[in-house]
């Protein structure tokens, strides 16, 4: 059985092309490593009662649909590009529930963790160092029984999940999950941050003229595997501008 490499890009109000770039990396990286990948098109549920970041949490019930056999699964965002040479982490996995800390912005992690806790998950508490981020998730069969009730727990409480997404203003579904992950005992593993290399700008990882003091590369090669093009201002050297140039310049 393959591992399967799952991402949702749907074409709507928030797709960009550079978002097919991300799929193509996943694809030739895939066919390196005797995997396939599955790609989430439309929406399965109505955008208005379901944004696509939770949609991704259908997986299972694709895989059963389409009849196909699988071990792994990697859940990955479609704002990453993955270079041809990353090791094959599912090798790393040790079958369990395999994610990335979210070592980007601590004051928004922080703040969703707080204003999560204080809305929806007042008996629970997720620790900070422990936060995950969800653009890079590796699950298997075993998980089935805990993401059919990450689902239901949306369907319990969409109106607030609603609401909190407009007002908390430090919200998708990632802190969600990392409530329901500690709240279901799900076992962890942290895998390295070479994985998902997340929030360069913050890290001086993107250089930007007439600001940035080192020699305009994509120095971030040296430092992961996955690139997760998350959190950058909006500016000329935006995520549109990295995920094409990184995919040009990986992949010609």
């Amino acid at each position: 059985m393959k591992n399967i490499v799952f991402q949702v890009n749907i074409k709507g109000v928030r797709h960009k092309p550079e978002f097919d770039l991300s799929t193509q990396s996943w694809k030739k990286w895939a066919d390196k490593n005797d995997c396939e990948v599955l790609v989430l098109d439309q929406f399965i549920r109505e955008q208005d009662y379901m944004k696509a970041n939770w949609q991704k949490w259908f997986i299972f019930d694709l895989l059963e649909h389409n009849n196909i056999e699988y071990d792994q699964i990697l859940v990955v965002d479609a704002d990453t590009i993955v270079h041809p040479d990353c090791p094959n982490f599912f090798e790393e996995t040790e079958h369990k529930f395999c994610v990335v800390r979210n070592d980007g912005c601590f004051e928004w992690v922080l703040r969703s963790i707080e204003k999560y806790k204080d809305f929806l998950f007042k008996d629970l508490d997720v620790d900070a160092w422990e936060y995950f981020n969800s653009g890079f998730v590796i699950l298997n069969k075993k998980h089935k029984p805990f993401i059919k009730e990450v689902l239901k727990w949306y369907d319990d409480n969409v109106d607030n999940i609603n609401w909190a997404e407009e007002n908390i203003k430090a919200s998708t579904e990632q802190t969600p999950l990392n409530f329901l992950v500690k709240k279901h005992n799900v076992e962890m593993k942290h895998l390295s941050e070479r994985y998902n290399l997340q929030d360069m700008f913050r890290k001086n990882l993107l250089h930007l003229p007439n600001y940035s003091w080192w020699e305009d590369k994509l120095i971030f090669k040296k430092a992961g595997w996955v690139y997760h093009f998350n959190a950058i201002p909006q500016n000329d050297r935006d995520m549109r501008y990295w995920m094409k140039r990184t995919y040009e310049e990986l992949y010609g």
